[in-house]
């Protein structure tokens, strides 16, 4: 066989692992020597990535697979570990190590005054290998392990300034409500061993046997939708949502990774890597493309009244996962590229804004964007390069958030959802409204109180001009007509037609939505600081009181169940245990009180006892 970079794919994640152990075995004293170590290994799998891509290039679609290992072998079922290289995973190696390797590099300035700086580049490099382990996976039992993985990384990621309540508290927000998610993605897994020829569950089997009709429908959808609440969960789609917001607790790094290339992109590559599942079953289809649709307009109205740079930011992601689900829920060849193609495009313009973000609060020590302003003229780097993320993200052309969003409304139309095509199409509008609000109060208007701004070093900016580049020129893949990725996931010729009218329409809405943006905040500063807390709008900002709801009807009872159950345990459980123990300790005193040694004592309780037999004896004859 003819050499190839795929066949030694696994090096990719290794090189991050080997980044974890030898940073946690330099312990805290590695400091700017450990952050160059984790980025040096993340350039690595990088490079070795964007090899395997080039190589897929050329290629057919058809998956590569080594499986050498075999992990377990009971009962004559047969499960390998190993690592499997498709044109999918190929595109999500590139992002993942790319994102990667910026956000490592950012760091090194970002993070350079905090005392645990080797601590956190071991989390990013186990964070990393586990994402990239992920995208591997040669079967969904190996997809599960490092699924968890991930969730544990995040929990460290989120949680990593412990001393702040707050970061505590978002942590272990994350861990518990993705677990939810989790537990339906390892139903699904049991579901299909119990149904697969062979207990089969390598990618390849999976794919043989929905493709060939060997599931029945019912059973198809069953697995299908627990599959997807898996992914609800670690994508932050309504109702597993709330942890996603909460998450911005933790460095602004950890924010740009998990919200652009690891946690939250796992659950669309994991609908898009079952998605045979979901083709076999039409109605799970229906539930990926409703939830995704509601979760795109939901989260973008909260975004309108919040006012922390990164939360804004957060529910943005929201939104755009939902764009992402939508797409994949049309169950054609084009709605599931034109998911991958906004996941793709998200990365490059989502960790852009977010290490935005980062860089402004380096320069101010704020979050809340009513209390900046004029920033543009301190931080022009800093100001350009978020202009270019936002207009990205808000789907204007020639940006790459454009032709990805373009791509899904054009599909939305051609599959007859006219309401599907209608939600998209309001979602882009508010996106376009709360992004230019966002930049109007951080970079336009009056300067606030804070003079003292500067641009951020060039560690921090030399990845904010990477991605700008990126986000303008990364949607050039996948032209309306012309749908190179799309042929290219599939590994054959699809044709599609641009839609001219969705072209206005999406670039009308983007417009309208920072034109109202325009009106409404750009006298600067003062006009975010009157906004009321009151109607709609108090709604809003209180995201819908869902996080109150659930503490309503899901928590406070539970705690409830919990002080009952541990005062049963307390009082009831303890108590019964303690009785005996006190009736056994009493006995043993009272004995302790006859073992005397005196001869009268024993003789005295010798005749007691015989004229207590005597009377028990007595009693038994008389009755």
């Amino acid at each position: 066989m003819d050499y190839t970079y795929s066949q030694h794919a696994w090096l990719i994640p290794l090189f991050p692992l080997l980044s974890f152990l030898i940073l946690t075995a330099m312990g805290r004293g590695a400091k700017k020597t450990g952050a160059w170590i984790g980025t040096a290994a993340a350039f690595l799998s990088f490079v070795f990535a964007a090899l395997i891509f080039m190589e897929r290039l050329d290629g057919a679609a058809a998956a590569r697979t080594w499986e050498e290992w075999k992990w377990l072998d009971i009962a004559g079922i047969t499960l390998h570990m190993g690592y499997e290289i498709t044109n999918l995973n190929a595109l999500m190696l590139v992002i993942v190590t790319l994102v990667s390797f910026l956000v490592n590099l950012y760091s090194i300035g970002y993070m350079s005054d905090d005392d645990r700086i080797s601590t956190f580049f071991a989390y990013v490099s186990l964070f990393t290998f586990s994402m990239l382990g992920l995208v591997i996976s040669s079967n969904i039992v190996m997809l599960y392990i490092f699924w968890e993985l991930v969730g544990v990384c995040s929990f460290l990621l989120i949680g990593f300034w412990y001393f702040k309540p707050e970061a505590k508290a978002a942590a272990k927000k994350a861990f518990i409500v993705t677990r939810i998610g989790d537990v339906g993605l390892f139903i699904a897994i049991l579901l299909l061993f119990w149904a697969m020829p062979g207990n089969a569950l390598d990618f390849t089997s999976i794919h043989n046997a929905f493709e060939g009709g060997e599931i029945n429908e019912g059973l198809a959808a069953l697995i299908a939708i627990l599959i997807f609440i898996g992914a609800v969960g670690k994508s932050g789609q309504f109702p597993l949502h709330t942890w996603l917001p909460d998450a911005m607790e933790g460095p602004t790094p950890i924010s740009a990774l998990i919200h652009a290339a690891t946690m939250v992109a796992a659950g669309v590559y994991l609908v898009a890597r079952t998605y045979d599942i979901f083709q076999a079953a039409p109605v799970a289809l229906e539930v990926v493309a409703y939830v995704g649709a509601f979760t795109a307009l939901f989260a973008a109205t909260i975004a309108v009244a919040q006012n922390d740079i990164k939360r804004i930011l957060a529910y943005s992601t929201v939104s755009q996962l939902g764009y992402m689900m939508l797409s994949m829920g049309f169950g054609s060849d084009l709605g599931y590229s034109a998911g991958i193609f906004h996941l793709f495009t998200h990365a490059f313009f989502k960790a852009l804004l977010f290490l935005g973000a980062g860089s402004v609060i380096h320069a101010v020590h704020k979050q809340d964007i009513r209390e900046m302003g004029g920033l543009f003229g301190k931080m022009r780097i800093t100001a350009v390069t978020f202009a270019i993320g936002a207009l990205a993200l808000a789907g204007l052309f020639p940006f790459a958030g454009f032709w990805s969003k373009d791509a899904i409304l054009a599909e939305a139309l051609h599959a007859g959802r006219p309401l599907l095509f209608a939600v998209g199409l309001i979602a882009a509008f508010f996106t376009a409204f709360y992004m230019t609000r966002l930049y109007v109060l951080v970079f336009l208007g009056k300067s606030s109180e804070d003079d003292h701004a500067h641009e951020s070093p060039l560690v921090m900016t030399l990845p904010l001009i990477i991605l700008g580049v990126l986000a303008v020129i990364s949607g050039f893949v996948n032209f309306p007509g012309e749908p190179w990725l799309a042929g290219w996931l599939w590994g054959e010729t699809i044709e599609e037609h641009a839609n001219w009218n969705v072209i206005l329409l999406s670039n009308a809405a983007a417009l309208a939505g920072i034109a109202l943006g325009y009106v409404v905040f750009g006298r600067g500063r003062q006009a975010g600081n009157r906004e009321t807390a009151g109607g709609w709008h108090g709604v809003l900002r209180n995201k819908y009181y869902i996080d109150e709801i659930y503490e309503a009807v899901i928590v406070t009872p539970y705690k409830a169940i919990g002080h009952i159950l541990h005062a049963f345990d307390v009082y009831v459980v303890d108590g019964i245990v303690k009785l005996l123990t006190a009736a056994t300790v009493g006995i043993g005193r009272a004995g302790i009180k006859l073992q005397t040694g005196q001869l009268q004592t024993y003789g005295l309780v010798t005749l007691l006892g015989l004229v207590l037999f005597a009377v028990l004896l007595a009693g038994r004859r008389f009755f």
